[in-house]
């Protein structure tokens, strides 16, 4: 398998696993022309609509197992969920291809995955999704972080069939004002909203892991946009981020959430990289 940051001039196979709002957006930019990269295929639970989707392609995409999209593909990008990422990520880093993951929320505690990556010579990415400042939480973990805390703010309908508001049995119609959802750890939050914070899970990741980083999430009526807010405080000062996110057709997804993935996958081949 060619390996990812071995030669910036080899051309990689991506494969895609899912094809909601996310992985779609991600094959129309490979088909359009991503420098070195090339569409190998892409899988979905619902076949007859994924082949529709991809009949519409400029170029001839085929619907692949999983198995056979894992072996045609040098690089494997999940789209899909949580739930589904148990079976991909295994079976993705046993074959020792790259993974790159959206469902990030479900990385949280896989340290047996990490070993995996690193005996079969392949990495896990994680994009930055609907968040930035990444690198700069990134840069602070090289020294003391007291803290990490987001407050994010979303329709209610973005938050409509999360297992918490099943299991509080919380009426998203009926909330008027500004209403105060869940406060915790990524830990729990990250279970609590797995379509909904995979954000907080990123953050959690770059930082001081997902015990540490707390989160506030609020619902808001008549809000059109995703609102994060981060703050890191450490020994290098304070890092304060707020990002507004124009949701995809899909109201749990930022679409910057795409968008940064086809950034992360540019960058895989590219000569220059900028940024940590």
């Amino acid at each position: 398998m060619k390996d990812a940051m071995r030669n910036a001039v080899d051309t990689m196979n991506v494969g895609i696993v899912g094809l909601g709002a996310i992985g779609r957006a991600v094959c129309r930019a490979l088909d359009d022309g991503l420098p070195g990269l090339t569409l190998s295929g892409a899988t979905a639970r619902d076949r007859e609509k994924a082949e529709r989707f991809l009949k519409g392609l400029r170029s001839s995409v085929p619907f692949l197992s999983l198995d056979d999209l894992i072996q045609a593909s040098d690089v494997v990008v999940e789209a899909s969920t949580q739930t589904h990422l148990e079976e991909i990520a295994p079976k993705t880093l046993e074959a020792g291809r790259n993974l790159v993951v959206l469902s990030c929320g479900g990385l949280l505690g896989r340290h047996d995955w990490v070993k995996l990556a690193e005996a079969k010579r392949c990495r896990i990415f994680v994009p930055s999704a609907a968040i930035a400042g990444l690198d700069g939480v990134k840069g602070a973990r090289v020294g003391a972080i007291t803290s990490v805390t987001m407050e994010t703010r979303k329709p209610p309908r973005g938050l409509a069939g999360a297992p918490w508001i099943e299991a509080q049995k919380i009426d998203l119609d009926a909330i008027t004002e500004e209403t105060l959802i869940f406060e915790g750890p990524a830990t729990e939050a990250c279970r609590a909203f797995p379509a909904n914070v995979n954000v907080l899970a990123a953050l959690a990741l770059a930082g001081i892991g997902p015990e540490k980083t707390r989160i506030k999430l609020f619902a808001v009526p008549g809000q059109s946009m995703n609102l994060h807010r981060i703050t890191v405080v450490g020994e290098f000062g304070r890092l304060a981020i707020e990002v507004e996110n124009v949701p995809s057709e899909n109201p749990r997804t930022g679409k910057l959430s795409y968008m940064s993935t086809i950034a992360l996958l540019r960058e895989l081949t590219a000569s220059l990289r900028v940024g940590t």
